[in-house]
């Protein structure tokens, strides 16, 4: 079974920065690296909205909201995906969900929460 487990988040003054860290368990290592990952956020009474997203060539997505301020990087050694958000505004703070994709399978995250404020 498939598992992810987010961490990383807390609370940040708007400019500052973040990284969040996602493991993944129970896929192999050839598996995990041909995966397509992503990071996801929901804002208190918004939608789910894709973030960033990673496959096996490298970042393939940013939203528009961050582009210039977020990156996204995997460790197929660790089986990990690191967000990593500089400059955050308010509108960053979320509920931030780590999304992994074998094929036809989707896997979540439980979410890790980001509050951005003063």
């Amino acid at each position: 079974q498939v598992q992810l487990v987010e961490s990383g988040g807390g609370l940040v003054q708007p400019g500052g920065s973040l990284s969040l860290s996602c493991a993944a368990s129970g896929a192999s290592g050839s598996t995990f690296s041909l995966s397509a990952m992503g990071w996801y956020r929901q804002a208190a009474g918004k939608e789910r909205e894709l973030v960033a997203k990673i496959t096996s060539g490298g970042p393939t997505y940013f939203a528009d909201s961050v582009k210039g301020r977020f990156t996204i990087a995997r460790d197929n050694a660790k089986k990990t995906v690191l967000l990593q958000m500089n400059s955050l505004k308010l509108e960053d703070t979320a509920v931030y969900y780590c999304n992994l994709m074998i094929g036809a399978r989707v896997y979540w995250g439980q979410g890790t929460q980001v509050t951005v404020s003063s």
